[in-house]
């Protein structure tokens, strides 16, 4: 589908972590108008996190339409829609009536262990991570859905009467959006197909003996599509009624998308709720032995998928989040910067937030969350700095593992997110890393890689050139720190990281 000239704006969804946002760009990549807004986090035990999908799709619907009532945009100013999605956060609804099950399990939630133990007994980390690119752990959606199976009264026989059906967030937001006397489409794009431990890499299809060891009846999963592609058209009656949907993206890939790291060896890093760091590895499904792993980065239409390698961390954002909620040490997460420079440094603390375990490169469930370092000396300006330097030290492991599974060593990094805004956390990043870091002028690059998957769909823009020209630099950071320091505090890091393990028993 593809029509030229048509629409003013192109509108992306961007359901994360902690919120729903919805941005409006222009053929410029500029931000034209957004609505945000955040919804319930919901622990009901130590390491479960989970969220109500009807919240988030209520908000999907509000956040829709205050955007499109800002400045009174039309539907025929909207070109097209992209969908961007916090990944392998699991749902199961029932097909007839869009009811879920059970709230939405979160990719932070590690209550599937057992079930992880059990699927590296019966088919093994090693065949596992050679057909998925991925490790066995609790971070991905697979085991998810089998505990919604064996722990939601009645599921499992629904699943297998074909009642019931799953989805990551991006599913659940396209079905709603395209559902109309009793039909949907149930679709999912290859990017978070890829994070489910249910698909090949290489086929780009569902592996059915996979699908048999964690007991998951095959008619639950989506289709498979490519991330930027006509799909069909909104037939929620809202705002955007009729508006064709044209890509979707897993938040991280569409960051990179976004940032226009279009090539090998460009990279990324997102700091949000967690820090993810993309490496395009181009057409080739390169394996990691250093803990990364390896996922879909994107595919146009009929082109060959293009992969990536990944390093995932769990808790970089929610870090912030925790002192600003649950400890009450700031008033809001901006707030953290003016405290932690009222230090010069951390006064020899550390925080090491395996809150949920560690995930890349360590891949360890049975670590939690520590405080090292403490002395009478500390204060809560050493607190907050220890908080911020946590997300460098982490990124400085992956950026390590990346360097060792590539074999050319990053020479700037890319960096996007809500807490690129932090001047402090990112001349500190490259002080740690030794690299220059920089800061693009559009740092909603989540959004704006939705937008321009949807965009190429239409014709709003034209190619992939279209879209790197656009990328602009806002502030690069430089290394100002002598090298011994740096490698001092990062193998303090290391003797930190260390305290965390083996806390959790089976």
């Amino acid at each position: 589908m593809r029509n030229p000239g048509g629409g003013k704006v192109v509108a992306a969804i961007d359901q994360g972590t902690t919120s729903t946002r919805c941005i409006l760009f222009d053929r410029d990549g500029h931000r034209r108008g957004m609505s945000q807004m955040e919804h319930r986090q919901i622990m009901p035990k130590p390491g479960w996190v989970e969220h109500d999908a009807v919240e988030i799709w209520r908000n999907t619907r509000r956040v829709i339409a205050d955007v499109m009532a800002e400045e009174e945009w039309s539907t025929a100013d909207v070109a097209a829609l992209g969908i961007t999605n916090q990944r392998e956060t699991t749902i199961v609804w029932d097909r007839a009536t869009g009811e879920p099950v059970h709230n939405a399990i979160v990719w932070q939630d590690t209550r599937t262990d057992g079930i992880c133990k059990k699927l590296r007994d019966d088919v093994g980390e090693d065949r596992v991570r050679r057909i998925t690119g991925l490790p066995v752990s609790t971070y991905f959606s697979g085991p998810k859905i089998s505990w919604i199976l064996d722990n939601v009264e009645g599921a499992r026989d629904r699943a297998e009467r074909g009642e019931l059906i799953f989805g990551t967030v991006d599913t659940w937001l396209t079905w709603n959006l395209t559902r109309r006397h009793g039909k949907a489409l149930h679709v999912t794009d290859v990017t978070n197909a890829s994070r489910t431990l249910l698909m090949n890499l290489e086929t780009l299809e569902w592996d059915p003996a996979l699908c048999e060891a964690m007991g998951i009846p095959m008619s639950m999963l989506p289709a498979i599509v490519s991330s930027s592609q006509y799909l069909g058209v909104v037939r929620w009656q809202g705002p955007l009624h009729n508006v064709a949907i044209g890509g979707i993206l897993g938040d991280q890939q569409a960051a990179t998308f976004g940032q226009a790291c279009l090539e090998p060896g460009e990279a990324k890093n997102t700091y949000g709720t967690g820090n993810f760091l993309l490496l395009n590895t181009g057409t080739v499904a390169q394996r990691s032995d250093h803990g990364l792993i390896t996922t879909v980065a994107y595919r146009i239409g009929e082109d060959l998928p293009v992969y990536a390698l990944e390093g995932s961390i769990a808790v970089t954002g929610s870090l912030i989040q925790w002192l600003r909620d649950n400890l009450g040490l700031i008033p809001d997460a901006p707030s953290v910067e003016k405290l932690a420079k009222s230090v010069d440094d951390n006064g020899g603390c550390y925080i090491v937030p395996a809150f949920s375990g560690l995930l890349a490169p360590h891949w360890r469930p049975d670590a939690r969350g520590v405080i090292v370092g403490l002395t009478r000396y500390i204060n809560k300006g050493h607190i907050a700095r220890a908080a911020l330097e946590a997300t460098a030290f982490q990124t400085r492991e992956v950026v390590e593992a990346m360097n060792k599974d590539s074999g050319v060593s990053l020479t700037t990094l890319r960096v996007d997110g809500g807490m690129v805004a932090n001047d402090l956390l990112m001349q500190f990043q490259s002080d740690i890393l030794g690299v220059p870091v920089t800061r693009p002028v559009i740092t909603e690059t989540t959004a704006l890689g939705a937008a321009y998957a949807a965009g190429l769909t239409v014709g709003f823009w034209e190619s992939t050139d279209e879209i790197r020209a656009m990328w602009r630099e806002d502030v690069t950071f430089t290394p100002d720190m002598d090298a011994d320091r740096r490698d001092d505090l990062f193998a303090n890091w290391g003797k930190a990281v260390t305290r965390t393990l083996d806390w959790v028993d089976d």
